[in-house]
């Protein structure tokens, strides 16, 4: 996500507190700016990069983070950018794998209000909500629902039900999804495209190739790269069971035990019919882990 300030969204797509019923330029000011910088030998260097910017959202008075977890995953270091101007450094102080959410901790007094947290299993298609990005009023835009279902992400995370949105936000990484009711409901994670009704809307979702997986990236060094990948497999069956999506393939493999399992997988592979044993290894062994000076 480029982090370009001088830019704002049109007038009539901005919010205005005469639109909502709370304290509009709190829940903007409760959004910071997050820079991170990773080593470039880091196991997820190659993939997300070494130089990361989002968005992330203050939820306790003091000063705690709420951001998406790929912007700080490995960090060396973070630092959290006000709407005044005010630059404190963080600490990563948490990453949860299976949502996808991570925990800043600043390493000072931010003296911003907290925006409280809603529940997105409230929240129905159609809703009205805004999303926030750092910069206040001209980064936040006026959007509505657009679908709620699972989410599967290739980088191994599943959400029983995801909110969609529309029109899509350019800095949408780590951004604040606000309800009706200025509560937090969600924090951004991908801009794709949602086909609805013949018609391209950009949106948050992921692809699959006719209910076949294929492999699109390898992480160098993990268990599918060593268990014998390839670019372009595609993945059929985990030990011996069909799999039918994304979210299907995760769980089948989840099934089978703890990190450190052997995993059978049948793949295609030019025209050929493989069977492959990976053994699978907890994510958090490859992943440099944050210190504080």
């Amino acid at each position: 996500m480029a982090d370009d300030t001088q830019w704002a969204f049109p007038p009539e797509a901005q919010p205005a507190q005469s639109d909502v019923a709370f304290d509009l330029k709190s829940a903007l000011d409760a959004v910071a700016l997050l820079r991170s910088e990773v080593a470039e030998d880091a196991f997820t260097a190659t993939i997300l990069g070494t130089e990361r910017v989002g968005n992330g959202v203050v939820i306790r008075e003091d000063g705690l983070i709420l951001t998406i977890g790929y912007l700080i995953t490995e960090a060396h270091s973070i630092w959290v950018t006000l709407n005044d101007g005010t630059v404190f450094a963080g600490h990563a102080l948490a990453y949860d794998q299976a949502s996808g959410f991570g925990l800043v901790q600043p390493l000072g007094r931010l003296h911003v209000p907290a925006l409280q947290r809603g529940s997105a299993a409230a929240v129905s298609k159609g809703a009205s909500v805004i999303v926030i990005g750092h910069g206040g009023r001209p980064h936040a835009l006026k959007a509505r629902v657009i679908a709620k279902r699972e989410f599967a992400g290739y980088w191994e995370y599943v959400l029983d039900e995801a909110l969609f949105t529309t029109p899509p936000h350019p800095q949408w990484g780590g951004a604040a999804l606000v309800g009706e009711d200025g509560k937090l409901i969600g924090v951004g994670s991908l801009l794709v495209q949602e086909s609805q009704g013949g018609e391209s809307i950009s949106g948050n979702m992921f692809g699959e190739a006719e209910q076949r997986l294929a492999v699109t990236g390898l992480a160098t060094g993990g268990p599918a790269d060593i268990g014998g990948i390839k670019l372009g497999d595609m993945i059929l069956e985990v030990a011996g069971e069909r799999v039918t999506g994304l979210a299907d393939l995760f769980r089948k493999v989840w099934s089978l035990g703890q990190a450190g399992v052997e995993v059978p997988l049948t793949v295609t592979r030019d025209a050929q019919i493989l069977h492959l044993q990976l053994r699978s290894g907890d994510r958090n062994d490859y992943l440099k882990k944050p210190q504080l000076q």
